[in-house]
């Protein structure tokens, strides 16, 4: 699946940020990346009652805004001694622009097509930044986070495969058909949008099958 590695590579984080993983949350969280965003932003809809909180944007070489994510609930921690995942339940929707095969805007390449691959990866690799195995040292994680990634590209490639299932939640009020797949580490769930974007989610200790998403209105309701 070059499309979904290509969207991986060629992301950065938004101006002032701190690069981290895909869902992670930068060192300086700010909402100037979302509002260049040509397309609309998806997160939890009303009956979603809990915290909402910003993440991070990623863009392309041109700077162009690509992705980004939206979190709900209780903040997660990256830090090994907060590896216990019941200590809270959050949410985080990774909305992808749907592109075809394009031209940079730079002009010095070919960007691939997005795809809703490419949020099932997202979304993958967003729920490995946040699990930490606590027997782990920070040398032998990232060798893990390697290999676990890689795992989570694999899937990514083959959503028709047995690993993953069919949920069908609500999306701006219309039920649309999601490819979903639970492991020890959370949830991950991927679709697309009636409004040109692709949707990612993943999770732990809140259920998917009660999710509804809907495009923000409001960014300030994340600030």
């Amino acid at each position: 699946m070059e499309t979904t590695r290509r969207v991986g590579a060629q992301v950065q984080p938004t101006p002032g940020t701190t690069p981290t993983p895909e869902g992670a949350p930068p060192a300086r969280r700010t909402v100037d990346g979302y509002l260049r965003a040509p397309f609309p932003w998806y997160g939890l809809d009303e009956a979603f009652t809990g915290p909402r909180w910003l993440m991070q944007v990623g863009t392309a070489a041109d700077g162009t805004v690509q992705h980004g994510s939206t979190g709900h609930g209780e903040e997660p921690s990256i830090r090994p001694e907060a590896a216990d995942r019941e200590r809270g339940a959050f949410t985080v929707v990774v909305t992808v622009a749907a592109h075809p095969v394009r031209g940079s805007g730079d002009g010095t390449g070919v960007l691939d097509a997005t795809s809703v691959s490419s949020a099932a990866w997202l979304a993958g690799s967003g729920l490995l930044a946040y699990t930490w195995p606590p027997q782990l040292d920070h040398t032998r994680r990232n060798d893990w986070l390697d290999q676990q990634t890689e795992t989570a590209f694999e899937l990514a490639d083959d959503l028709e495969g047995p690993d993953w299932t069919t949920l069908s939640l609500p999306v701006d009020g219309v039920p649309r058909a999601f490819h979903y797949r639970e492991s020890e580490f959370g949830w991950v769930l991927a679709g697309s949008t009636a409004a040109g974007v692709h949707l990612g989610a993943y999770g732990r200790g809140m259920s998917a099958y009660g999710l509804g998403f809907s495009v923000v209105a409001d960014l300030s309701a994340y600030t």
